[in-house]
């Protein structure tokens, strides 16, 4: 089996179909697990993705407290409702972050539906992230949730 390079083009070219294909989708973007803009769609500036790195890194934070706290399961989403808005943060397999934001009046579901697809395929546009070693040998907090 072929390995296949992640390209920030593909990745690009990954988000900007995920936006057009569901109507009300407006932007989405990619960080790593430790915030930095991996990629994003059409229409992120560099403002808008500096303000959405630490914004999702602090989303992030607080649903794997969640985890811990309510012994829920590992983290697989986090859905912010706004009054015209809905913003999905899913973290992948491989580690990395996934958000979306989708206009008020958008389908949810299939916004859902289509985060769900794009993190079970992220392998195919996205590196992967190891945790650290400390984490995986000593069973430390969230210690092998993020895969499962």
């Amino acid at each position: 089996m072929t390995q296949s390079l992640v390209s920030a083009d593909s990745l690009t070219a990954a988000l900007n179909d995920l936006v057009d294909r569901v109507p009300g989708a407006e932007f989405a973007v990619v960080l790593s697990p430790d915030g930095l803009l991996l990629g994003a769609s059409r229409d992120v500036d560099d403002e808008l993705a500096a303000q959405l790195s630490s914004m999702v890194a602090g989303l992030e934070a607080l649903g794997m407290a969640a985890t811990r706290v309510c012994v829920g399961g590992a983290l697989r989403q986090v859905v912010v409702q706004m009054s015209r808005a809905f913003l999905f943060v899913a973290t992948t397999r491989n580690g990395a972050i996934l958000t979306v934001r989708i206009g008020g009046d958008a389908e949810v579901g299939d916004m859902a539906y289509e985060v769900a697809l794009f993190v079970g395929q992220a392998e195919r546009h996205l590196p992967v992230y190891l945790e650290p070693a400390s984490m995986a040998t000593n069973g430390g907090p969230g210690a092998g949730d993020r895969r499962r």
